[in-house]
C-alpha cells in the first residue's frame, strides 16, 4: 500500500470511488477519525457499505436501510473483518464521514479530517487483521500528513458525542496507540 501525494489515492487498496464527496475549503488534514459501520447492523461482508457510500443501496432488501435511505454518507477508507481495505474519496477530498462535529472547539470536522470506517459494531471485538490494515494505513497517513500526531486521532463519539458512539467500546486503543508508537511492530 502507497498514499500517491498527488492524488489523495492509495495504491495497493480497493478503489470504489463515492459521489459523497466535495472539495476541502483550506487543503488541511489534521484528523483522523475513527468509525465504526455494518450494513445491515452486525452483519458484515455483505457488501452493502459499499453501496450505501455509492447511493445505490436498495432500501427494500433490508427494513434497516429504509431508514438510511435519503442520507449520503462516506469516508475515505473501510477496513473489513478480514483487513481489506476499501478507499472511497481521495484524502485530498473531503468525505462526508463526521456530521455535526467538533474537535478542541473547532466545529465541521470533515473540513480537516480523514475518516476510516472499521466493518464492526461497538461490542464485537475487531479483529487481528483489522488492527494491521488499520495500523499500516495509519502510518501510511501520518507520513503523508504529519499533522496526523496521536493526539490528533480520535473516535467519531470524541467529535460528537452524545450522538455518536463509534468505534465503541469494543476498539481496543491501547493495542492500536501502542502499534502506532512502535513502528517497528507488526501488531
Amino acid at each position: 500500500m502507497q498514499l500517491d501525494l498527488a492524488s489523495g489515492w492509495c495504491q495497493g487498496v480497493c478503489h470504489c470511488p463515492s459521489p459523497n464527496f466535495n472539495t476541502r475549503p483550506d487543503g488541511e488534514i489534521s484528523l483522523l477519525v475513527i468509525h465504526n459501520i455494518s450494513l445491515p447492523p452486525g452483519q458484515f461482508g455483505t457488501g452493502k457499505v459499499q453501496e450505501f457510500f455509492q447511493n445505490t443501496l436498495d432500501a427494500t432488501e433490508h427494513p434497516y436501510f429504509e431508514g438510511i435511505r435519503e442520507l449520503t454518507v462516506s469516508a475515505h477508507f473501510l477496513i473489513e473483518r478480514d483487513g481489506k481495505i476499501t478507499q472511497f474519496v481521495s484524502c485530498l477530498d473531503r468525505a462526508w464521514h463526521a456530521g455535526v462535529s467538533r474537535f478542541e472547539g473547532r466545529e465541521t470536522c470533515n473540513d480537516f479530517s480523514l475518516g476510516i470506517e472499521l466493518e464492526g459494531t461497538d461490542e464485537l471485538p475487531f479483529s487481528d487483521a483489522q488492527y494491521q490494515a488499520l495500523i499500516a494505513l495509519t502510518r501510511q497517513l501520518q507520513a503523508a500528513y504529519p499533522a496526523l500526531t496521536q493526539h490528533r486521532i480520535c473516535g467519531h463519539s470524541d467529535i460528537a458525542p452524545g450522538r455518536k458512539t463509534d468505534p465503541g467500546p469494543a476498539f481496543d486503543w491501547m493495542r492500536f496507540r501502542d502499534a502506532l508508537h512502535h513502528t517497528g511492530d507488526k501488531q
